[in-house]
């Protein structure tokens, strides 16, 4: 990691973990801005795999690291760096990317298009309703000898959850390289592992103030997900069980008493900017029929126009038209729609989707939600 964006993110990496990111970077990658010959800033984009709703998935280009050191702010080298970083993904589709700052990358095309709650079950009286199952099969286990299945466990998680990221190789040894430094005080891993799901958790704290952070938990089935949920719930001597997960999570459901789950914080994960509309557009499935014509506005990169978008039995056809239009909006907001986790009634609702008909707003809704629930597959 260079000295800006150290200085950037207040964090400094292992050799090896930065080796383990660089093999996810494809041949120039990198753009840095400078002052003469300083260094005042950096980008990079990572060659990733997203998975879209229905499970198709899609090269991402994973936009990460990007600084600028505290005296050069507002100097243009952001806008400079961003233009030819978008120039070398000619060969995406789609990009993404977390904002350390929310108010950056929305003039760059970006939406926000997964959300994160962070949950706490307070475990004090916490007991299962009566007609949730005990699927049990969960055992602790320590991970690096059960990695062939963990592997596994996570790539069928991830092929049918929408924001899923693939893991690959150098990224597991990392995960299971468990350094301090990525500890943040607390243990080192516990793992629960079923034979369709798998829990990391770390604990922190003392005494009555004990707390276990599920750091990533992969159920493939509802079964292993409510097995998991009972293990780390049943957690003796913790007062306190910690996720980040998507809304909606069904934690609330399995207790007799909802009460005691409860929302911490909530931010947005992953933020999309669609590069080929068509193509992305054509990518996932969809929920309900739909006809309508997108008016799609695109200031940064100029890739917006007209589109009209045909959905018959899940599958879409997406073509560039001349049409009449009867929807408009900037392209952070089909971005921000795009996994289903925010509606075009929200953003209508705000006046940043603006239609002639009441009626296509409802039908973008149901076409555009997912059964399966977005979720940022891992930080990047």
């Amino acid at each position: 990691m260079n000295l800006i964006t150290a200085t950037g993110f207040g964090v400094r990496r292992s050799e090896e973990t930065v080796a383990a990111w660089r093999s996810l970077m494809p041949a120039d990658s990198v753009v840095v801005a400078c002052d003469g010959d300083e260094v005042v800033g950096t980008a990079l984009f990572l060659d990733l795999q997203l998975t879209v709703p229905g499970g198709a998935v899609l090269p991402m280009a994973g936009v990460s690291l990007v600084a600028v050191a505290p005296t050069h702010r507002r100097r243009g080298a952001l806008s400079g760096m961003f233009s030819e970083l978008h120039r070398r993904m000619a060969a995406y589709p789609i990009a993404g990317l977390e904002a350390s700052e929310a108010e950056i990358y929305g003039r760059f095309g970006y939406g926000p298009a997964t959300v994160w709650e962070r949950l706490e079950v307070h475990r004090r009286g916490a007991r299962f309703h009566p007609d949730v199952p005990d699927p049990g099969g969960v055992r602790v286990v320590r991970p690096a000898e059960h990695r062939a299945q963990l592997e596994d466990i996570d790539e069928r998680w991830r092929r049918q959850t929408p924001g899923g990221l693939r893991t690959p190789a150098r990224l597991w040894d990392e995960i299971l390289a468990d350094r301090e430094e990525s500890r943040e005080g607390g243990t080192p891993y516990y793992c629960l592992l079923h034979p369709d799901g798998f829990a990391f958790y770390r604990l922190y704290g003392s005494d009555e103030k004990n707390k276990a952070e599920v750091t990533k938990l992969a159920a493939a089935t509802a079964e292993a997900e409510i097995a998991l949920w009972r293990v780390l719930v049943g957690l003796d001597l913790k007062e306190i069980v910690g996720i980040h997960t998507h809304p909606g999570h069904v934690l609330r459901y399995l207790l007799t008493d909802p009460r005691l789950v409860r929302t911490t914080s909530v931010e947005d994960g992953l933020w999309l900017r669609m590069l080929d509309i068509p193509a992305v557009l054509q990518a996932r499935t969809y929920s309900a029929d739909l006809d309508v014509v997108l008016e799609i506005s695109d200031d940064f990169l100029g890739r917006g126009g007209r589109f009209a978008l045909q959905v018959r039995d899940g599958h879409a056809q997406c073509a560039p038209t001349t049409a009449d239009a009867d929807v408009h909006a900037e392209v952070s907001v089909l971005g921000s729609m795009y996994l289903g986790a925010h509606r075009a009634s929200s953003f209508a609702s705000a006046q940043r989707l603006r239609a002639n008909d009441s009626a296509v707003v409802a039908a973008l809704d149901a076409a555009f939600v997912s059964d399966v629930p977005a979720e940022l597959g891992y930080g990047f």
